[in-house]
Order: C-alpha cells, then structure tokens, then sequence
C-alpha cells in the first residue's frame, strides 16, 4: 500500500540519561527515522511506520495498538505514547496512565493519504482468534 503520512518522534533526555541510549531506543522502533538532538530531547521524523508495524505483528499486540491509536485520533492523525527502557530494548509498550518518570516517548502521525482509518488497519490489522484478518476476509 502507498501511504502519505508524517511521523513526529519527541523522546526527552533527562540530565540522568545518556543521549545516545534515548536515540537508539527511538531508532530501534521507527528505523527510518531522521533524529536530531535538541536541549533537552530527541526529536525524530519520518514517513514510513512499517518497522513500528513489523515490531506490532511480531510481538502480536495488534488489538492492542489499534485501541491506541483510536484512544488519541482525530480526522487528521493519531498520537500514542511508548515507554523508553522498553523501546531501547526493541520492545513496543504502550504507556497509559501516569508518564514514566523519566518521561514517555510521544509520537504523533499525521495522515494525509488516504486516510486515519485505512493507515490504522495497514499498520495494526484488525484479527480474528488472533491472526490478522487481510481486507479480503473482512
């Protein structure tokens, strides 16, 4: 599938943490990414979620990532948050509630094509007794 949509990563640094760790924990889910360091934070950008979409089918927590991606959706877009220490492991989890006391990693998809729907089931297919069901089957 073509898609057109902007990804926007902001990871903060805290003064205990080590930058390069924070980068690699944000590269290690959006591979793709271009990062740049500001005071303070990590901010990363690309255009493709397919690397985040592999971890999701490969840690099999579609259902899961769905539900937070419609939690924070809009007709433009959807945000989420990840917890660092898991990503620096490779690991996708989802933060909810109360912020890491380090902070979260917040990433902001901007949909322009075609749209927030049809990129939600690219990127977490919805399931059925856990198999991602392709659009045929629905």
């Amino acid at each position: 599938m073509i898609y057109s949509v902007d990804v926007r990563v902001v990871a903060p640094v805290e003064d205990t943490e080590v930058t390069a760790r924070v980068a690699d924990a944000v590269r290690n889910l959006f591979p793709t990414a271009d990062l740049t360091e500001e005071p303070g934070r990590i901010v990363a950008e690309t255009h493709s979620l397919d690397g985040f979409s592999e971890r999701l089918h490969e840690q099999e927590i579609l259902d899961t990532a769905r539900r937070e991606f419609r939690r924070r959706a809009d007709d433009d877009g959807f945000s989420f948050a990840l917890k660092k220490q898991a990503a620096f492991e490779g690991v996708v989890n989802f933060s909810v509630g109360n912020p890491d006391e380090l902070g979260d990693i917040e990433v902001h998809v901007t949909v322009r094509d075609p749209d927030v729907e049809t990129l939600v089931d690219y990127v977490a297919p919805p399931t059925e007794e856990g198999r991602p069901v392709e659009p045929d089957e629905r």
